[in-house]
């Protein structure tokens, strides 16, 4: 992995297949693509929301609010216009009156508090008036391709009433209630790429600084997070002009954004193989070239010192209701005494301390070593920083018919052996099955032998094809060609280029069950949900998340400052 092309790239002599930097070996993609490990990982420097925010400080972002048509109860329109390479994009903001009964998460609500577009360049008054009569209406909508994204939110109500009326009456919100929500809205859907008319990711994708995966969303959600902060400040001073006193900005840092994630993000990291290998090859490479530093500077091991402090404060502050996840988080605070207490000065003194405490890590949970990971990883960015240039990826899987049956066949026994000795024909291991919901167009999961609707199911099932695209493969001759084969059996192309396409991706594949009735999605909304740089995952079963985006991040006015880019695992600073 290399990259170079982000780092000099005007070097074309450089041989890329050289590491830019020492390295030790990266992890097997057997021990990190299990659901298991994946399911605990935390965000690290290289997460998508940190690389929004480190491009907004570099480009010295300047956020503008050309529109604010709010009226005295926090209803009416708003926008916020800010510049990224040379582009102007705005966020669109509708606040509407919502009936309580009428107020739901679920992707089936119809209404919501507020709805948002990120337009490309700024919008005129027309623009303006097309949007608020559609945005609010989200699916049922009629959007235009200068529209990139679309949101809705709604209200945290208890927060947010007690921040504007604690505001409007001259004090501080509680800081018990700030720290314990975290947000004042939460969104319940992020739509991008063409989804219900918007523009194609095409149309923007080649624009300097938004080519990383999710750029526009993220984006997005920043600026809502803004709003959000604007609104209640606004609400506040209208209702009592005299005693009004603004949010404190200790505390506007810690107010994200929440979101509640379901099973429509979960298939996500089967159907990109290519781009989830970059996600997982980037991470896994730059712990590996932080492992190989022999002795860190005096200033990195206080970093590493004061930002393992800052965990544990961290994880003090996480509670949740959830019992599995609450059982993890017990352990972790116990383990994260133990690493303290390890790390003496002489310890670290030793050589390649960094690599010896990976090592050393197996002796705690899962939980642990993967926060172990995000830790060592969050003090290097002159280190690591230039490979979140290599996430991205625009290349499909493709079938390489010219391959021979025995080459296939040899990949499938080398790279699958983990798929291959699933038991198919037991009932727990084909328990599950994923399909789209006919009503909203999104995955759901579905129980076989209790429920109808197999004949409807997804192609998730990436071990149980490829167990069958085997057993053909042995009653093939060896010299045959991909070609031949799947001429004569075309219900193995699917898996067959699944096949192929790991050979050269090695990260490609998530080496579990899917439809196994041991399979927890949450595990796999965790692993997405810590790329785009969420923490405080607070589980509300299997099948769904809430978490806090942005929380610690710079406001508008301070993403430029030196240390905008330091909010990793926030927590809650005291007065």
């Amino acid at each position: 992995m290399s990259d170079a092309a982000a780092v000099n790239p005007v070097d074309a002599s450089h041989d890329h297949t050289v590491p830019l930097h020492p390295q030790v070996a990266l992890r097997s993609p057997e021990a990190v693509m299990r659901l298991e490990r994946m399911g605990s990982f935390f965000p690290t420097r290289l997460s998508f929301m940190r690389t929004v925010i480190r491009t907004l400080q570099a480009g010295q972002a300047d956020v503008r609010r050309p529109v604010w048509e709010i009226d005295n109860d926090g209803y009416g329109r708003a926008v916020y216009s800010v510049t990224i390479g040379g582009h102007v994009y705005s966020l669109v903001a509708f606040s509407t009156r919502l009936d309580p009964d009428r107020r739901t998460d679920r992707v089936i609500a119809e209404a919501w508090d507020s709805s948002y577009v990120l337009f490309d360049g700024t919008p005129t008054a027309a623009d303006l008036d097309r949007l608020e009569v559609n945005a609010p209406r989200q699916e049922a909508g009629r959007f235009a391709a200068t529209d990139l994204v679309l949101s809705r939110a709604n209200k945290s109500v208890r927060l947010f009433e007690h921040v504007a009326e604690r505001l409007a009456s001259g004090q501080q919100p509680d800081e018990t209630m700030v720290g314990s929500i975290g947000y004042l809205m939460r969104t319940t859907a992020v739509y991008g790429n063409g989804k219900f008319g918007i523009a194609d990711r095409a149309r923007f994708a080649n624009r300097p600084h938004m080519s990383d995966p999710f750029r526009a969303e993220l984006l997005t959600v920043w600026l809502v997070r803004g709003f959000t902060h604007d609104l209640v400040e606004h609400v506040a001073q209208r209702r009592n002009p005299d005693a009004f006193v603004p949010l404190d900005r200790r505390l506007k840092r810690h107010l994200g954004v929440g979101n509640s994630t379901g099973l429509g993000m979960a298939p996500f990291l089967v159907s990109h193989p290519i781009l989830i290998n970059n996600w997982m090859l980037v991470r896994e490479t730059a712990l590996a070239r932080v492992r190989a530093i022999e002795t860190p500077t005096a200033i990195e091991v206080n970093t590493i010192t004061a930002l393992l402090a800052r965990c544990r404060r961290h994880v003090d502050e996480w509670n949740v209701d959830d019992d599995r996840q609450t059982a993890r988080i017990l352990a972790l605070r116990s383990e994260l005494a133990d690493v303290e207490a390890l790390l003496t000065e002489d310890w670290i003194a030793a050589p390649s301390p960094w690599d010896r405490l990976v090592d050393v890590s197996d002796q705690w949970s899962i939980e642990c070593q993967e926060l172990i990971v995000a830790l060592l990883i969050e003090p290097y960015g002159s280190l690591v920083d230039g490979l979140a240039t290599c996430m991205a990826s625009s290349t499909e899987p493709r079938l390489r018919p010219a391959m021979s049956v025995g080459e296939l066949r040899n990949l499938v026994t080398t790279a699958f052996d983990w798929a291959l000795d699933i038991d198919f024909d037991a009932r727990d291991e084909t328990s599950l099955f994923w399909y789209v919901s006919e009503e909203k167009l999104e995955p759901r999961l579905g129980h076989r032998y209790e429920e109808p609707g197999a004949e409807l199911e997804q192609p998730l099932d990436i071990a149980r094809r490829v167990q069958k695209l085997h057993r053909a493969l042995e009653k093939t001759p060896s010299s045959n060609s991909v070609a031949a084969f799947l001429l004569e059996h075309p219900e193995h192309r699917f898996a067959t280029r699944r096949v192929q396409t790991l050979e050269h991706h090695p990260y490609a594949e998530i080496r579990d069950n899917m439809i196994s009735s041991r399979c927890l999605p949450i595990d796999m909304l965790r692993s997405k949900l810590s790329f785009f740089g969420a923490s405080k995952f607070d589980p509300r079963s299997d099948r769904w998340t809430r978490i806090t985006m942005y929380q610690g991040a710079p406001l508008f006015d301070d993403v430029s400052a030196a240390d905008a880019d330091d909010w990793w695992l926030p927590v809650l600073e005291p007065s």
